[in-house]
């Protein structure tokens, strides 16, 4: 008799097998997939929904971001950590054109309202303009005496950070779940919330960076029709191909070039960025070569089409940079503007024919490599970059004690803080799936593993040459979003696929959500000592996980 929950045919093929006398369930089909992917299925049926969900994911993230990045922005209004430098020096660029140096103990009276207090002379500023432009816009729109208007610039910043860390990963993961995965840890990390509500430079750079990092994926896929398109067109002409066309026309190359040269002109940290994925879009190169079967493919990725991408990012990159110093080519009072003319130190020889304010320029750029090279002035949050990745010194942007029962925390002693500390799941989960990464790279060599390690060497790599200099755990800005597209790799992973069998996508299912869970509810417990909430004592204490976080 037919078991009637099984396929009609099942007990046929059992008896054309010779199988007949077992039980026909025991071969039956193993289900796949859980109830949960049915539910998502019927949700998404229809191709309107699916391009609902396709936008609505990315922006209900972002959405998420600026509300925990927006709300009270203008909290503490008083200049935090190095506010005092990139907020001053954003309103003297944005007035004379140039950082302008400020008296003694300017920041009281700068918080007070009083911001015309600076000097003429300029300042020895030890990073290049453009980051205190971008700060200069907020305080164009909002005043110079807003706190708001201090921070708003690099709150939109770290916004867009997590909207275009959502885009990379949906473009490199191919799922616009797992970019939405992406996106909410992003907008829900400690790290990335403090370092989009206080104005620093590093929130900047890491959207501009993460900005070119996009265009050279936009440029694998442009890439790799192109040369197809150019060796089929050579082999109907009757040409056999042997070292490949030199592809000149590459948008996004050049998109990427632009882009790092802004990164640079926040930090120098965009030179390391600009130098890895250039080496990297050599090496992508050589192997999409490979791949369509030119005989001197190595010869020509690095001969002929290495020039090329050369000339496509390393010179638009210079222009743009030098493009972001107008404010002291244009002006008189900069540091170092008149610096040959004063000191009579003019070159000779060969190099005597260079203009004045070339010379300047240099005597000023050697200067800030000197200070940045020498700097080991201690410091007690400087920050080994060996022990970033396990999170041992986090940087206090802000503290404050409120005594006698006024800070409305319920205790006759509150406390205010602003601590740069990633959330610590999120962080030390995103460190061992890079681990893994490394080791996946080694056996599997999948290109996204190989993209996102990519990112995450340029990020952190260079800052080991600097063990002993004075640095910071919040410069970890500039590589999260890599180790945010690492974990989210690894949930993929254990996510598995709809037509895993059922027990194993069930588990994963529940492990994922499980997980982001767990993450959700770290992240409520730590915003009010990422937000300069007035918390007791004790509550304060209960965020000291290891004792290098006093």
């Amino acid at each position: 008799m037919t078991d009637p929950r099984l396929p009609s045919d099942v007990d046929e093929r059992l008896v054309s097998a010779g199988l007949d006398d077992i039980d026909p369930r025991a071969v039956a089909p193993e289900p796949t997939g859980s109830r949960l992917d049915d539910w998502w299925g019927r949700m998404l049926s229809t191709p309107q929904r699916q391009r609902l969900w396709a936008w609505g994911g990315p922006i209900a993230v972002t959405l998420l971001a600026a509300v925990l990045r927006l709300v009270n922005l203008g909290h503490p209004h008083s200049l935090v950590f190095d506010e005092t430098f990139y907020v001053k020096d954003a309103y003297t660029t944005l007035r004379n054109g140039y950082e302008s140096t400020w008296p003694a103990d300017a920041d009281e009276a700068f918080n007070a309202g009083d911001t015309d207090g600076f000097l003429q002379q300029g300042s020895f500023a030890v990073h290049p303009p453009l980051g205190k432009w971008v700060i200069a816009l907020g305080l164009a729109v909002f005043g110079a005496d807003s706190s708001v208007g201090w921070r708003i610039s690099v709150a939109v910043c770290g916004i867009l950070l997590v909207l275009l860390t959502t885009l990379v990963a949906k473009k490199l993961f191919r799922s616009t779940f797992l970019a939405t995965v992406a996106g909410f840890l992003m907008a829900i990390d400690g790290h990335a919330i403090v370092m989009s509500r206080v104005a620093l430079l590093d929130g900047i750079f890491a959207l501009i960076a993460l900005a070119g990092v996009g265009a050279v994926l936009m440029d694998r896929e442009w890439h790799n029709r192109r040369l197809d398109m150019k060796i089929m067109a050579s082999e109907k002409r009757g040409r056999v191909p042997q070292w490949g066309p030199a592809l000149w026309w590459r948008p996004w190359v050049l998109a990427a070039g632009i882009l790092f040269g802004l990164a640079s002109s926040v930090k120098w940290s965009g030179l390391y960025f600009l130098a890895a994925f250039a080496v990297y879009l050599v090496v992508v190169d050589a192997l999409a070569r490979r791949r369509t079967g030119l005989p001197l493919w190595a010869a020509g990725a690095i001969l002929k089409q290495g020039p090329v991408t050369f000339l496509l990012t390393v010179p638009i990159a210079i222009v743009v940079y030098l493009s972001t110093w107008s404010g002291w080519f244009l002006t008189s009072g900069g540091m170092y503007r008149q610096w040959v003319q004063s000191s009579g130190e003019y070159w000779t020889g060969p190099l005597a024919w260079v203009p004045n304010w070339a010379q300047n320029f240099w005597h000023l750029e050697a200067a800030v490599y000197n200070y940045h090279v020498n700097e080991h002035t201690p410091h007690p949050y400087q920050a080994n970059p060996l022990t970033w990745l396990f999170l041992i010194r986090p940087t206090q942007m802000y503290i404050r004690t409120i005594e006698n029962g006024q800070g409305g925390c319920g205790a006759d002693t509150c406390y205010e803080n602003i601590t740069s500390i990633a959330n610590p799941i999120i962080w030390w989960a995103g460190t061992a799936a890079l681990l893994y990464l490394v080791y996946r790279l080694i056996r599997k060599r999948e290109w996204v593993v190989g993209f996102v390690l990519m990112g995450m060497a340029a990020g952190y790599l260079p800052w080991l040459l600097y063990i002993n200099r004075t640095i910071y755990q919040f410069y970890t800005i500039a590589f999260e979003p890599y180790l945010i597209l690492g974990l989210v790799f690894v949930i993929g992973l254990a996510l598995g696929k709809r037509t895993d069998p059922r027990w194993m996508r069930v588990g994963g299912v529940r492990a994922v959500i499980a997980f982001l869970f767990i993450c959700a509810a770290v992240s409520a417990f730590f915003y009010p000592v990422w937000t300069a909430q007035s918390v007791p004592g004790w509550f304060l204490s209960l965020h000291y996980w290891l004792p290098s976080w006093r």
